[in-house]
């Protein structure tokens, strides 16, 4: 009999775990610790075997995984083992593994890894199995797997134990597969464009190139402040400046806000440069790109997510922001020119007034509340105002808005992309703005960077840049509800404090 399945009814759970560690110190006893084996050869995963089944029927393989059930019939058992490419059918009769083998095999436990020698061959019933000639414990599982049918669905235990989850929930895996798949095909896209993939800083003095509370840390030896970056943008920028015309970096980026389906605080992005090119140039590269994405991690640039079709070809909708807001709301800002009327406005539709509130930051929060929910299909909104874009590049026709554009797909903001200002002394004027915003109470403002000040003042030529959430890219993908289904370990509240919490 198997292992969990005797008395488990009538066994506490501390009782079945140390009866495990039992049948360990037993092996060990006998000179047979699994803990000792280094390594074990395997010619074939399962699904090797079951896609090249007529051609190995009758030859010998070597498999190693993951016993995922056991069923026992005297001296001959079925197993099913679990390797990274999927399960198989294992059979093992004592007359072929010897007596002693199969002494040692019925004390395994579900959750044990071995290794099996030997036949490929079709059971009865019509089954592609695996007749074991040889059978080795390679580890022992001293904790329980989730029971099969009702499996790890806490999602809560997931994100904890996310390798648990990935043994017993083959779509979670999938759903990691994709992303890998998927952040391949993005570097391979640029990387065929000639762009550079670089690595800049993580740590900094200054916490720039985007709107958001950084994460703060102490060095000991300098005796200083620092700060985890926010975005890399800054650091980017100096690379054109330098004479690297296309560069790239794809990491973890760290802000200390709020956590939500859509927000963990520590996420993935890619932000792209590209010298001599402009928004629109970046708008064509970042439609391309995610299309590829999504061509080469699912063959289809067409996605249904939570039920609703998405078709990610390009080329995407482009629509102002101040036309948004015209065609969601019926509001025309093109007729509205003084802060005085847009703060009207603003009122009139119970938009919260701050100190700072002009035209600008009306436009950019009428949006923010009107429109985004509609915004379903691939849509770019461009032309931001350039109180909200402090790094965008202003519009010749109206220097009030910028030459910067926000890919929004399932109403969610997937990239962020300008042409760079590359105007020292605007840009200048433009951190001082931000730095009485943070006078004013706003901590997410922009820090005063004088490094970045001198490098654009070298000479940053005109610029196209470009910011993708890749964690964002990836729910759509894999038909994710939660971020936190696409990060392989999201941050979680430590255990002890929240016993702490609902102790208070």
């Amino acid at each position: 009999m198997s292992n969990d399945q005797m008395n488990s009814e009538t066994l506490s759970l501390n009782e079945m775990l140390q009866i495990r560690r039992d049948k360990l110190k037993k092996l060990q006893e006998a000179g047979k610790n699994p803990f000792k084996i280094e390594k074990y050869i395997k010619t074939h995963h399962s699904k090797q075997v079951k896609e090249n089944f007529e051609k190995l029927e009758g030859s010998e393989v070597s498999l190693a995984g993951r016993i995922m059930s056991m069923r026992g019939h005297g001296k001959a058992s079925f197993i099913d083992i679990q390797d990274e490419q999927g399960r198989i059918q294992v059979y093992v009769r004592q007359d072929a593994i010897g007596d002693d083998s199969y002494t040692d095999f019925v004390t395994y436990d579900i959750g044990d890894i071995i290794g099996v020698e030997g036949t490929v061959f079709m059971t009865n019933k019509g089954e592609q199995s695996v007749k074991a000639s040889k059978v080795a414990l390679l580890t022992k599982s001293l904790q329980i797997l989730p029971e099969k049918y009702h499996g790890l669905k806490d999602p809560d235990l997931r994100y904890r134990q996310r390798y648990v989850d990935l043994i017993v929930n083959p779509d979670v895996k999938e759903a990691f597969l994709i992303r890998s798949k998927a952040i391949k095909a993005l570097k391979e896209y640029l990387d065929e464009r000639d762009f550079l993939e670089v690595d800049t800083p993580i740590l900094s003095t200054i916490a720039g190139g985007a709107t958001a509370r950084p994460f703060i840390t102490h060095h000991n030896t300098l005796d200083i402040d620092m700060y985890m970056r926010i975005a890399n943008e800054l650091y980017l920028k100096r690379l054109i400046v330098g004479g690297f015309e296309r560069v790239y970096e794809l990491g973890k980026m760290f802000r200390n806000e709020g956590m939500s389906i859509k927000h963990n605080p520590e996420y993935t992005a890619i932000e792209v440069y590209q010298a001599y090119a402009d928004y629109e140039d970046i708008m064509r590269l970042t439609e391309e790109a995610v299309a590829c994405m999504a061509q080469k991690s699912l063959g289809t640039t067409k996605i249904n997510y939570q039920g609703t079709e998405i078709d990610l070809t390009p080329p995407w909708r482009r629509l102002s922001m101040i036309d948004a807001i015209k065609e969601f709301k019926g509001i025309d800002f093109n007729e509205i020119q003084t802060d005085e009327e847009a703060i009207k406005v603003a009122k009139e539709n119970h938009i919260e007034i701050t100190p700072v509130m002009n035209r600008g930051f009306v436009i950019a929060a009428m949006f923010e509340e009107f429109c985004e929910e509609h915004l379903i299909q691939p849509t770019f909104i461009t032309h931001h105002p350039v109180e909200v874009s402090p790094l965008s590049k202003r519009n010749p026709d109206d220097p009030r808005l910028t030459n910067r554009f926000e890919a929004f797909v399932n109403t969610w903001e997937i990239a962020n992309a300008f042409s760079e200002l590359n105007d020292p002394i605007d840009q200048r004027e433009r951190f001082m703005d931000q730095l009485k915003q943070r006078e004013l109470g706003d901590d997410e403002a922009y820090m005063l960077d004088e490094d970045f000040l001198n490098a654009i003042e070298v000479g940053l030529p005109p610029t196209g840049g470009l910011g993708i959430g890749i964690d964002r890219v990836i729910m759509l993908l894999t038909n994710s509800s939660s971020i936190r289904d696409v990060i392989l370990f999201p941050t979680m509240k430590p255990i002890k404090e929240e016993k702490n919490d609902t102790k208070e």
